[in-house]
C-alpha cells in the first residue's frame, strides 16, 4: 500500500447492492481501497484495482475467514487520532495508515434465523464479529474516519467527499446510524441465544418473554400532530415491516395520513381480515359502526354500510377485496363522506372515480395493503404504561369451535349459527364492555366501552331498533345477570354467543330458556380495552 496515496478506504461488506458504482466513485476521487475475502474478489470482477487486507497488515486471513481484520494495524487505523502526536508517533512507528473511509455492513443473520428449519450452526456462523467491530471502532473516531454502513447512504457521501473531506455533522450522523445498526444487530442476537436457552419444560410466562426487552422502531414519517392537534406524534415502524400490515401498505392517494387515521385504518385492516367471505368493515374512532359479508364485495358493502349510516359519515372504510368500479359507485353518492379507505387493491375504474367524483376526492386516503389472512401464531401486544411496558400474547386467530357448547335447551339453527360466528368475529375488535347485534351477515347494533355490560346491550339494541327482531347478540365476557339478556330477549334478538364462566351462568341459561332463545358458550374471553 502506498504511503503517498492521499486517501484511503476500507470496503469489506456483505450486502453489495450499489457497491461496484460507489466505490468506482471512490476511486475516481483519488481513495485507495482495501479490502478483504469476497469482498475484493467482488471488486476485483468489477475491475476495481483493490489491495488484500492481508498486503496491509502483513498476517493471512485463517479459520475460514473468521481472522482477516482483527488485527492492530486496521484498528490502529480506525482508533488513531493523527492530531494528537503520541497517536500519530504509534502510527508512525507502527506502520499504520490511516484510513479517511470505512465501508461495512453486517452477515445476514436477522434473515438467516427468520429462514424455517435454520440450524443453530448456521445461525452462529452468521453472527458477524469483525464487521461490527469494525463500525464501532470507526464510529467512535468519527471526528477523523467516516463510517458508511447501508447503500442508502453511497450517494449522499460520494456527493460530500466530491468537495473535501466529509463534514464533521455528516460524520456524526454516519457514526450515529452505525451505532443504531450495531445495535440492533446485537439485540437479534441477544434474543435468538435466549429462545435457545429456553427450558421447553419451564412455565409459559418464564420462557415466552425475556428477561430484558429490546425494540427497535424506524422513524417513517412525522405527523402534523397526535390524537390532539396539541399533541406531537410521528409514525415508527418495523423494519422490515409484515407485508400484509398497515406499516407495509402503500398510500395511492389523498392527505396526509393522520395518527387518528392510522389507529382507524389499522382497526379495519384486523377486522375485515377476519373475514373468508368477502367484507367490507365501518370504522368510527377505533370500533366498526358497520361490517357485512356476503357472496360479492358489493352485497358486503350494502350490508356493512347499512350498520350505522349516520356514524359512517367521515369513516374509515376495509375491504378484503380489491374495490370494483360499482362500489366505487356507491361511495361517490352525494351524501357520504369517508376519510381513508384500505384495500388489497383498486380497479383502475374505481380509483379513477373516488379520486375525481366526489367533493372528497381530493382528501380521501386510498391505501393499497398486501392482502392476508388474520394472524395465526400469536404476536406481542405492546402497551406503555408509566415508567414500564404492558406486553402480552395478542388476540389473534380463529377460537377453537370444537370447544363452543350449546348451554341451553335450544341448539342455534343453521341461520342464526352462521350469524353467531359472524357476531364473534366482530365482537372481538370492539371496546370492552362490548355487545355486538348481528343479522343475515351484517352489523345491525354495537354497544361499545361502557362500564356496564347492560348499557351496552341498551345502546346496541338502540342502534339497531326494528332490526334487533331475528338478531344474535355477542358478548365479549360473560353476562353477569340476565339483565342483559332479558333486554335483548325483548328487543326480538333469538341466539346468543358469549364465553361462559361466570358464577351466574344458570341464571343466564334459565333466563334463554324462559325466553326460547339458543346460547353458545365459547370458553374465551375476547376483553379489548
Amino acid at each position: 500500500m502506498s504511503q503517498l496515496a492521499a486517501r484511503r478506504a476500507l470496503v469489506s461488506v456483505s450486502n453489495k447492492t450499489d457497491l461496484g458504482p460507489f466505490v468506482k466513485g471512490l476511486v475516481a476521487l483519488g481513495f485507495e481501497i482495501v479490502s478483504t475475502g469476497g469482498t475484493r474478489r467482488f471488486l476485483l470482477e468489477q475491475q476495481i484495482s483493490v489491495l488484500d487486507i492481508s498486503g496491509y497488515t502483513g498476517f493471512p486471513e485463517m479459520m475460514d475467514g473468521r481472522l482477516k481484520t482483527l488485527h492492530p494495524k486496521v484498528h490502529g487505523a480506525l482508533l488513531g487520532r493523527p492530531d494528537l502526536e503520541e497517536d500519530a508517533r504509534s502510527m508512525r512507528e507502527h506502520g499504520i495508515i490511516p484510513f479517511e473511509l470505512v465501508v461495512c455492513n453486517l452477515y445476514p443473520f436477522e434473515e438467516t434465523v427468520a429462514r424455517p428449519g435454520v440450524h443453530t450452526s448456521e445461525a452462529i456462523e452468521n453472527i458477524d464479529i469483525g464487521g461490527p467491530s469494525m463500525i464501532r471502532s470507526a464510529a467512535k473516531n468519527h471526528a477523523h474516519v467516516a463510517v458508511v454502513t447501508r447503500p442508502e447512504q453511497y450517494e449522499q457521501v460520494l456527493a460530500a467527499l466530491s468537495d473535501g473531506p466529509i463534514p464533521h455533522a455528516l460524520r456524526r450522523e454516519l457514526a450515529a446510524a452505525a451505532f443504531q445498526m450495531t445495535s440492533r444487530y446485537d439485540t437479534a442476537i441477544a434474543r435468538y441465544m435466549a429462545e435457545l436457552c429456553a427450558d421447553d419444560d419451564a412455565p409459559p410466562s418464564a420462557t415466552a418473554f425475556p428477561q430484558r426487552l429490546s425494540l427497535e422502531f424506524v422513524r417513517k414519517f412525522p405527523l402534523r400532530y397526535g390524537e390532539n392537534p396539541h399533541q406531537s406524534a410521528a409514525f415508527y415502524i418495523e423494519s422490515p415491516p409484515p407485508a400484509a400490515s398497515i406499516a407495509a401498505a402503500e398510500p395511492l392517494h389523498g392527505k396526509e395520513l393522520s395518527y387518528n387515521n392510522l389507529l382507524d385504518l389499522d382497526a379495519a385492516w384486523s377486522l375485515v381480515r377476519e373475514f373468508a367471505r368477502p367484507g367490507v368493515v365501518v370504522i368510527k374512532h377505533n370500533n366498526p359502526c358497520g361490517a357485512g359479508v356476503g357472496e360479492t364485495p358489493a352485497e358486503a358493502f350494502e350490508r356493512a354500510w347499512s350498520g350505522d349510516p349516520v356514524s359512517a359519515f367521515g369513516s374509515i372504510l376495509g375491504f378484503n377485496r380489491p374495490l370494483d368500479a360499482a362500489i366505487a359507485e356507491r361511495l361517490c353518492e352525494p351524501d357520504r363522506f369517508i376519510e381513508a379507505i384500505i384495500a388489497p387493491g383498486y380497479a383502475p375504474e374505481a380509483l379513477a372515480l373516488l379520486t375525481s367524483r366526489p367533493k372528497w376526492k381530493s382528501s380521501v386516503r386510498l391505501l393499497r395493503c398486501a392482502p392476508g389472512a388474520a394472524p395465526g401464531a400469536p404476536e406481542w401486544d405492546y402497551r406503555r404504561v408509566s415508567g414500564g411496558m404492558l406486553v402480552q400474547a395478542s388476540d389473534a386467530g380463529p377460537d377453537p369451535e370444537a370447544d363452543w357448547k350449546v348451554a341451553t335447551r335450544r341448539s342455534p339453527s343453521a341461520t342464526e349459527l352462521a350469524d353467531l360466528k359472524f357476531a364473534w368475529s366482530v365482537v372481538r375488535h370492539v371496546k370492552s364492555n362490548a355487545i355486538v347485534l348481528a343479522k343475515e351477515g351484517a352489523l345491525v347494533g354495537v354497544g361499545a366501552g361502557q362500564m356496564s355490560r347492560v348499557d351496552s346491550v341498551m345502546i346496541a339494541t338502540h342502534k339497531a331498533q326494528e332490526r334487533s327482531r331475528g338478531a344474535v347478540v355477542a358478548s365479549d365476557a360473560f353476562f353477569p345477570f340476565r339483565d342483559g339478556v332479558d333486554l335483548a330477549a325483548n328487543a326480538g334478538v333469538t341466539a346468543v354467543i358469549q364465553p361462559g364462566g361466570s358464577r351466574n351462568d344458570a341464571e343466564v341459561i334459565a333466563a334463554c330458556d324462559d325466553k326460547d332463545l339458543a346460547m353458545l358458550f365459547t370458553g374465551r374471553r375476547h376483553f379489548k380495552h
